[in-house]
């Protein structure tokens, strides 16, 4: 009888032990439990049961619990647990907190550093100029020659694939006065200089008539490739063009630059008023006078539009006169 009151005690602290290990357990995510009962233990049951001694109705359930701790779990099928390592540390007292294992630390996950800002665009004759445009704005001191060198056998855009020659911006490097157009054409592909076919040689007329010559002044377009069937060019194939365009009016730095069309004004004044809107009247960018006006090509179209830009070309002039130095 003193035996099983020994082992009645002896079980019920194991089962409040074992209790507070698997709360602690299952604090750090353990679900099975395995282990043996010390053999004084599993002695003092068995003894127990021969004897067939009834059991309070308390310790039923403590009991039943401890039966399905000594019994393995399966483990659940997606995580299974490492086998256990032996231990090493001395046996807890009881009635000690159970001693907190050392854990592994685990590796940190690299901090992402943010990405940087894109640079702001920088502000440039005719509107800001982003970073990849900014490639092709060349550098202090250049020349007409480093312009071209840098644009090379370009295939920077779809145009390339149908050109027959890249036309440069012509004229004198110092010259007060620059024609803009929109993009060569048949005539303009085929013999690589801008302004040759029937709008160019009305172009001549108009320079003449203000007493200049086409050698006193700089011709050029914002798209040095022709479009195919003379299309007006995207807006992508404008950005990728202007820059160059932009590198040489930084060059030369004239004094008036005539617009011609409403494609060529909209690329370089980054503008969404049409040619009618703006057009007769001076656009000034940093010291630079901007004259908006019909393209000859579509004077050729419509002869009456001639005395409108004859209107503002005589404005041009006036102004050139007035300012020579």
């Amino acid at each position: 009888m003193e035996d099983q009151t020994q082992a009645r005690e002896i079980l019920k602290s194991l089962t409040e032990e074992v209790s507070e290990v698997a709360t602690y357990l299952r604090e750090l995510g353990v679900e099975t439990l395995e282990g043996t009962l010390p053999s004084a233990i599993e002695a003092s049951a068995r003894t127990s049961e021969k004897a067939k001694v009834a059991r309070p109705p308390a310790a039923a359930p403590a009991l039943r619990r401890n039966a399905n701790a000594e019994r393995p779990q399966p483990s659940p099928p997606e995580a299974p647990l490492p086998p256990p390592k032996p231990s090493t540390s001395t046996p807890r007292v009881a009635g000690e907190p159970p001693a907190f294992r050392q854990q592994t630390a685990m590796p940190k996950k690299p901090v992402r550093k943010p990405s940087p800002d894109p640079p702001a665009p920088r502000e440039t004759l005719f509107g800001d100029i982003t970073p990849a445009d900014d490639l092709s704005l060349g550098h202090p001191g250049e020349t007409f020659e480093d312009i071209r060198r840098d644009i090379g056998e370009c295939v920077r855009c779809p145009l390339h694939q149908g050109r027959t020659h890249i036309v440069h911006t012509e004229g004198s490097p110092t010259a007060r006065l620059l024609f803009v157009g929109e993009a060569p054409g048949a005539d303009e592909d085929a013999t690589g200089r801008p302004f040759v076919g029937r709008a160019g040689q009305l172009l001549n007329k108009i320079i003449e008539a203000i007493g200049l010559k086409r050698d006193d002044v700089l011709i050029g377009n914002v798209n040095r490739c022709r479009p195919p069937a003379n299309r007006t060019p995207t807006t992508e194939e404008a950005r990728t063009c202007k820059p160059f365009l932009l590198r040489e009016i930084n060059v030369a730095r004239p004094d008036v630059i005539v617009v011609l069309g409403n494609t060529a004004m909209k690329n370089l004044l980054d503008t969404k008023e049409g040619i009618t809107r703006l057009r007769g009247e001076f656009q000034d960018y940093k010291g630079i006078k901007v004259m908006p006006t019909f393209h000859p090509a579509y004077l050729l179209r419509d002869p009456s539009k001639k005395r409108e830009v004859w209107a503002d070309m005589k404005k041009v002039r006036d102004y050139l006169n007035s300012t020579k130095k």
